[in-house]
């Protein structure tokens, strides 16, 4: 495969120059990441991947962009599998978390409350718990089917903003160094990528500075994951809906859990980490096996 480290390189430095310009000014101008408006922030910092894959490869390199970066509707059983997979690593991150010192089962949500009640104001906890006293089925399974249906609209949406630089472009670019080191090198990339607004709370409001470290370990295990479901799927679609379902589903690891903090419970925790790992063992022994049937 043809090495182009240039333009990984380029695209590497545009995004990062702009993605963390727009995280600058947002805090600069009083921005703060328990606001609504971060949201919208955050949706996008999530495009400016896209955005620039796209005047890399398009404008910049003069290439076409559907058929390199994997832009393909074909449907195909990993689909499912990128829909699937994130809700089952929820579920197993719960169980895990449950066999940490000081961390329980709470069907009350005592330990979601708490931590809320931390990052909101006081009126929007109050709304908080207003609004999941009236709902009609457990706030658990009202999560879990907004997030199914989240993940493979709005949320592969912005997974896309994503993906097509990371899976696309970068996973592209960097194919020459065979699978396991492109995904490392990617997960590391899209990490960093995260600093600026980890260390103003995203994911790990309570250890934002370490929040940096575990959010780039995360990634880490994460790339292969995404890698293997957009190489097999034959489509960057299908990790925009990996993506998307993973942010419509992590949270339920840590809805019904009380105790620990968020380097240890959680999808992006510690507990996490041990689940994702277990994935990334199943795609290596399955890739092997396929290698040695070949």
């Amino acid at each position: 495969m043809e090495k182009n480290i240039k333009k990984s390189i380029l695209f590497i430095g545009l995004t990062f120059s702009l993605s963390w310009l727009i995280a600058i000014l947002f805090f600069l101008l009083g921005g703060k990441w328990n606001r609504p408006i971060a949201m919208v922030v955050g949706v996008v910092y999530m495009f400016v991947p896209m955005t620039v894959a796209i005047i890399v490869q398009k404008f910049i390199y003069k290439e076409p962009v559907k058929e390199p970066l994997g832009i393909s509707w074909k449907l195909n059983r990993w689909f499912l599998v990128a829909w699937l997979l994130p809700p089952i690593v929820a579920f197993a991150t719960l169980g895990v978390s449950l066999f940490f010192p000081g961390i329980e089962y709470s069907s009350e949500m005592a330990g979601m409350f708490e931590r809320f009640r931390q990052l909101l104001t006081p009126e929007q906890f109050k709304k908080m718990e207003e609004q999941a006293a009236i709902l009609p089925l457990h706030p658990f399974w009202i999560a879990l089917l907004q997030g199914l249906v989240a993940g493979v609209t709005i949320n592969a949406v912005a997974g896309f903003g994503e993906e097509l630089g990371w899976r696309g472009l970068l996973q592209k670019e960097l194919g020459f160094l065979g699978f396991w080191k492109a995904s490392v090198v990617i997960g590391v990339v899209w990490g960093i990528w995260h600093a600026p607004i980890i260390l103003q709370g995203h994911n790990y409001p309570q250890h934002p500075i370490a929040g940096v470290f575990m959010m780039t370990v995360f990634c880490v295990l994460l790339a292969p994951i995404f890698s293997y479901v957009r190489v097999k799927a034959k489509s960057v679609i299908a990790a925009a809906v990996i993506h998307g379902s993973l942010n419509g589903t992590i949270g339920l690891a840590i809805i019904v859990v009380k105790g620990g903090n968020d380097l240890i419970i959680g999808g992006t925790g510690l507990a996490g980490f041990i689940i994702l790992a277990v994935v990334n063992l199943g795609i290596f022994v399955y890739k092997g096996r396929l290698k040695d049937e070949g």
